[in-house]
């Protein structure tokens, strides 16, 4: 078969944007994501990233938490509020509430100072292989609906019975779909955090715990009594309500 080089078929390359005030990182995810087939971009801080994703965006945001001016959390927030760009967080190590705190506000996924390399690698893979808008998710089935919510696939977001629509990020996306898709059925933490970033959960990771507690606000459920995703302790969650398939 002929390589693709040959036949003149255009591969895009990922576009990735860093955000970090360490001049030495920059320049070393710049080289390392680079030679992995990735366009990456790099910049200092808040104002360099809004005149990056201003001028022609990108695929995938890897954001410090510790920046000049605005934080990386504050940036996720605002990115969060116009935009479903995924968005892998890096955090000092040991910082748990930051990291709690950038899942609460949109992140897709976070990495604690210092990494190796290979490890932020398999992140951002795993995330651009979920992130991708596909118009036919799910096959035939265009929609799910359950307890007055029409989860619509293409679109990746939530429509109440007025019509309001509620956006969601990459991340909630996949856990509601995996939900949805599993009605009644109970998935484990570790089955959910596969969804959402292709690996296990930790025994001390939250990202799972935090997911949920944003969709159940999203659905007006009540952490404390939910009636539509319920916990099932040391079992792991389930959407409880019936749910219909729409094509």
């Amino acid at each position: 078969m002929a390589k693709l080089a040959a036949m003149n078929v255009p591969i895009t390359k990922p576009r990735i944007l860093v955000v970090d005030d360490d001049p030495d990182l920059r320049e070393l995810l710049r080289d390392y994501l680079g030679k992995q087939d990735m366009d990456v971009r790099t910049v200092a801080d808040g104002p360099g990233l809004r005149a990056a994703l201003e001028h022609d965006g990108c695929d995938l945001l890897i954001l410090d938490v510790m920046l000049p001016g605005d934080d990386g959390l504050t940036l996720c927030r605002e990115i969060r509020a116009r935009s479903r760009l995924p968005i892998l967080m890096l955090t000092a190590r040991g910082d748990e509430l930051d990291r709690i705190i950038g899942l609460e506000m949109g992140a897709d996924d976070y990495l604690p100072k210092p990494f190796h390399p290979r490890e932020l690698l398999a992140r951002v893979r795993s995330i651009l292989r979920r992130a991708p808008e596909r118009p036919d998710e799910g096959g035939s089935t265009r929609a799910f609906r359950f307890a007055g919510w029409t989860l619509e696939l293409g679109a990746r977001h939530l429509v109440d019975a007025q019509g309001v629509v509620t956006p969601l990020s990459s991340g909630e996306f996949r856990m509601l779909n995996a939900l949805a898709e599993n009605a009644n059925r109970v998935l484990s933490r570790d089955q959910l955090m596969d969804v959402l970033a292709g690996r296990s959960a930790g025994p001390f990771d939250r990202t799972v715990d935090v997911m949920i507690s944003r969709l159940r606000r999203r659905l007006g459920d009540d952490g404390r009594e939910p009636r539509i995703i319920r916990t099932l302790r040391n079992e792991g969650y389930v959407l409880s309500v019936p749910v219909e398939k729409h094509g």
